[in-house]
């Protein structure tokens, strides 16, 4: 008992104070230790077969939730934990009419309380407009879920683009200190010169614990109706870039925060639904796979990879965000600064979000927040974002590497291997030796005689 305490106080030193990590860690250590020190016994089977588990789960996870060497790609606020270019992640697009205009807000750079300068310089935000690929509508799950359907999404393509590039003003505005330059290229739309655009650091409205409290850059476009040539139905996704390298992307509201949707980032919308399909016979295939198992932590792995990871029916769709202005503007047609797309995502099918709403602030928190910072309500005149919040100075990274646990765990794993291998060897050269001693021992056979 005592030497599992220790295990336990040196993993959570090692890990930072995660709880799931330190779990795992201290676990994976006391089975290691059960097994040495049973394994003269009945009991080492068992032990072996908890190691076994374990390095088993670990294993799944691992590939589960895309194990990779570098930096990852995402957007929509909190994927990924790490971000390639942290200065360029986009975190929500809203699309809405105002009058005889539609509003187009593009934020990016999360959970920003930084004072400035932000030297956004080297990043270009583009929004994409496809008015031309036909939408229907008379699918009422895919209308509820999406807004719409989109019946050839391999055709998707951008008829009309807002390429918007930011820098900090040379001096900063006395009457709106938060504001940035901007500047805007057209493709696809007319009347661009009644195009206005407006960029500043404002409050985050994303309404999520997490975000409570913070700023993000906000970039507003406000067209007149005109620009749109007159259509009724839009297809829209944001993306952004560094040198032509495509690093975020952004369609349809917290899609890709939920982890089976991480890797849509870095494709096209006309091919997400073939790389869905795929994505969803590899994760089918390997749920099936634990699922037909006796054992019951098979049956669990399955479970896990069933509610994160596999691809459901009705994941088969693109991601980007519908608008018609035959339907009144809310989440999913469009999205309006107000709409709680956190709640309307759990009423469809996902609710992680919803969940860790409710996990990540106090338990006595009730009911859960359906609006974002009430002290900053959003306004209904442009810049509609309420002002930003002060700034503060920025926080020293605290948290500790997992790399000495991994680094651990395989160097471990190195020794029981080299273990196995020896023993096998010593077995392999005891055996021929016994078997030549024999045939040694053996008398000569005699001649043949004529």
């Amino acid at each position: 008992m005592r030497r599992k305490l220790l295990l336990h106080k040196f993993s959570f030193r090692l890990l930072g104070g995660n709880l799931m990590a330190r779990h795992l860690a201290a676990s994976f250590a006391c089975s290691l230790l059960a097994a040495w020190r049973n394994r003269y016994s009945g009991d080492a089977r068992t032990a072996r077969q908890r190691v076994f588990r374990i390095l088993i789960t670990v294993g799944v996870i691992s590939l589960a939730t895309g194990l990779e060497f570098s930096p990852s790609r995402a957007s929509d606020h909190a994927d990924p934990i790490e971000l390639a270019y942290p200065n360029a992640n986009i975190t929500d697009l809203f699309f809405f009419p105002q009058g005889d205009r539609m509003i187009i807000i593009l934020d990016v750079r999360r959970a920003l309380r930084d004072p400035g300068p932000y030297k956004p310089d080297p990043f270009e935000y583009q929004i994409n407009i496809d008015y031309d690929t036909k939408v229907s509508f008379d699918n009422e799950a895919e209308k509820a879920r999406y807004g719409g359907t989109i019946d050839q999404p391999e055709h998707i393509l951008a008829t009309a683009t807002i390429k918007l590039h930011l820098a900090d003003l040379d001096k900063p505005d006395e009457k709106d200190p938060a504001r940035m330059k901007v500047e805007a290229a057209y493709t696809g739309l007319e009347d661009t010169d009644k195009i206005n655009v407006y960029a500043s650091v404002r409050d985050d409205p994303f309404i999520f614990p997490r975000f409570f409290k913070k700023n993000t850059i906000s970039m507003m476009i406000s067209l007149p109706m005109t620009s749109l040539h007159g259509k009724q139905d839009f297809i829209l996704w944001g993306t952004a870039s560094k040198d032509g390298e495509l690093i975020d992307y952004v369609g349809r509201s917290l899609r890709t925060q939920i982890p089976r949707f991480g890797f849509l980032n870095a494709i096209h919308p006309s091919k997400q639904v073939e790389a869905l399909g795929k994505k969803k016979k590899h994760w089918d295939r390997i749920r099936n796979f634990f699922f037909t198992k006796r054992e019951g932590w098979s049956k669990g792995i399955a479970e896990l990879i069933q509610v994160t990871f596999q691809i459901r029916n009705y994941d088969l769709v693109p991601d980007v965000m519908i608008y018609s202005s035959r339907f009144e503007a809310g989440y999913p047609n469009g999205r309006l600064l107000t709409d709680d797309v956190i709640a309307k995502n759990c009423a469809t099918g996902d609710c992680l979000l919803q969940e860790l709403s409710f996990i990540e602030v106090d338990k006595d928190f009730w009911p859960r927040a359906t609006a974002n910072d009430p002290e900053k309500p959003i306004s209904d005149q442009a810049p509609f974002l309420a002002e930003k919040w002060p700034d503060e100075k920025p926080v020293a990274q605290t948290a500790a590497s997992i790399w000495p646990y991994v680094i651990g765990a395989l160097a471990i794993l190195a020794i029981l291997f080299w273990g196995a291998v020896e023993i096998i060897r010593r077995l392999l050269i005891r055996l021929w030796l016994r078997l030549r001693r024999k045939a040694a021992s053996q008398p000569p056979v005699p001649a043949a005689t004529a």
